[in-house]
């Protein structure tokens, strides 16, 4: 299965490469789905491209989306309790970041994307919520 020809989050997880599965942080479901949120939002480019105001957004989406979960390895990377939870906290506000761009462009995309990718980041905020308060209590 080439790299983007997935339909779904269970087929996306079979193009990725074995050395982002065997990295300790693949154990975490939050990374994983905002990387298929990253992903998502670089699909939707070729969709969000052809309006005008897409194209100036789009950077906007891609950006928010790839930082959720590149603070996540980064706080991973660091070690666990306050510093973790801070890198947490950016993750959170880029999620939700996310989620109104994806809101803002619902005029170039369809409803139904937009509503699963807006799910899919509330999700996510749920879930770095939760490890985030569990990491400043630490």
């Amino acid at each position: 299965m080439s790299a983007n020809s997935w339909r779904n989050y269970e087929e996306w997880l079979e193009t990725l490469p074995q050395c982002i599965k065997e990295d300790p942080l693949w154990r975490l479901e939050v990374y994983r789905k905002s990387l298929f949120l990253s992903d998502l939002a670089w699909l939707d480019y070729e969709k969000l491209q052809r309006s005008p105001l897409g194209q100036a957004r789009m950077s906007q989406l891609l950006r928010s989306s790839g930082s959720v979960s590149a603070n996540v390895e980064e706080g991973y990377g660091r070690g666990f309790g306050k510093d973790y939870a801070r890198f947490l906290r950016i993750a959170i506000g880029s999620a939700r970041e996310t989620r109104g761009w994806y809101w803002r462009n619902r005029h170039a995309l369809e409803l139904e994307a937009v509503n699963h990718r807006m799910n899919l980041a509330t999700e996510i905020i749920r879930m770095l919520t939760i490890v985030a308060d569990q990491q400043r209590k630490r």
